[in-house]
């Protein structure tokens, strides 16, 4: 179990926060728990995860313009005792959120590879208000307080399919069951 971040976030939910808001293209909320996360200590994390997005969640070629990024943010670091620019994972975060979304390759390996492991508001004023809500988009079956509340993959392909902002339609979209 990791400890909660700065502002006693459960790192989990940070984490899962902020790829849910890029794939709804919720770019304050995205913002802010990226910088969460960045300012609790879990910068690496923070590229491993905006990566990993770029690979999942996202159309076209953007890993690329991601890569770029983390190699600024590198640069900027080198020799430096404290983290430093944080600007350039705000940048990827708002590229991510602005990129069309498509989770072909989320569910090729899923659907494909997969197959027989898969079952098949206005919440926050102001977004400068410390600490925030998590939302409860947060909670799926990839964390515990989601599966406590029954979450299933299928409800996680579902939501997750319904939730893309902008969306480019994807080769596996008719395997999402929508209820």
């Amino acid at each position: 179990m990791l400890p909660p971040t700065i502002n006693g976030y459960n790192f989990f939910e940070c984490s899962s926060a902020l790829q849910k808001a890029i794939r709804r293209a919720d770019h304050a909320v995205a913002g802010y728990f990226a910088l969460e996360l960045w300012s609790s200590g879990y910068g690496n994390y923070v590229w491993k995860r905006l990566y990993t997005i770029s690979a999942e969640d996202c159309w076209g070629l953007i890993t690329g313009e991601i890569d770029a990024l983390h190699n600024g943010y590198v640069l900027v670091n080198k020799g430096q005792p404290e983290q430093k620019g944080r600007i350039f994972i705000s940048k990827a975060v708002l590229l991510l959120c602005d990129v069309r979304k498509c989770r072909d390759a989320d569910h090729l390996q899923n659907f494909v590879y997969d197959l027989n492991d898969v079952e098949v508001a206005k919440w926050i004023d102001d977004v400068r208000l410390h600490p925030i809500p998590v939302p409860d988009y947060t909670f799926d079956v990839h964390t515990s307080r989601g599966r406590k509340m029954g979450k299933t993959k299928k409800d996680f392909f579902r939501d997750e399919l319904r939730a893309l902002h902008p969306r480019e339609p994807g080769l596996f979209d008719n395997l999402v069951e929508d209820d």
